[in-house]
């Protein structure tokens, strides 16, 4: 099968994902100062935490996609168990948000996270098995080193939330701020 579909569907879901988190934001009524707009600063830093982690997919899903020729029912199932975690974050990252980070909430948001990474994770390994180690995706991805320190990042992120979400939130910003970057050994490998 061509990858085209694949690509263009998992496109369309995220921008749904990225449109629906956006109206989640509620706009103040009845005060235009700027001090209308405190109450709904955690609102907004959750959604602006939260769209940066579906830009980091997004992009990483991009490049992903570049060094794959063909794609296969298990590659679309994986992909789907992808798009479901992510499809997840709006009501984690509202519900994050409306919270003031509280410790539940940011539980919640983390295990989504955690189980993206594992969903993605999961995508790129089937991937490779399908394409073989003889592939431009296995000589990109090889072990995968940063999605599994990724994966272990989560899972501190997770055991933190029972103690200090703020600690908890600090290891998913770090985490992203290791995705914002492409790949780039993808890259290197796609300008071959």
């Amino acid at each position: 099968m061509h990858k085209n579909r694949l690509e263009a569907f998992s496109d369309g879901v995220l921008a749904i994902i990225v449109t629906i988190m956006v109206l989640e934001m509620k706009v103040p009524h009845g005060d235009a100062s700027l001090s209308a707009l405190k109450p709904i600063l955690p609102v907004f830093l959750s959604y602006v935490l939260s769209f940066v982690y579906l830009g980091i997919y997004w992009n990483n899903h991009h490049h992903l996609l570049q060094t794959a020729t063909k794609v296969n029912g298990k590659i679309l199932w994986a992909n789907l168990h992808l798009l479901f975690w992510l499809s997840l974050l709006p009501f984690v990252t509202g519900w994050m948000g409306e919270n003031g980070f509280a410790a539940r909430p940011v539980l919640c948001y983390n295990l989504v996270l955690l189980m993206a990474g594992f969903a993605y994770f999961i995508l790129s390994r089937t991937l490779v098995r399908h394409h073989g180690v003889d592939s431009a995706l296995f000589r990109a991805v090889g072990r995968d080193v940063k999605g599994l320190v990724s994966l272990v990042a989560y899972l501190a992120a997770l055991g933190l939330s029972f103690l200090n979400a703020w600690a908890a939130i600090s290891v998913s910003v770090a985490v992203a701020l290791m995705w914002v970057i492409p790949d780039r050994r993808i890259e290197s490998v796609v300008g071959e």
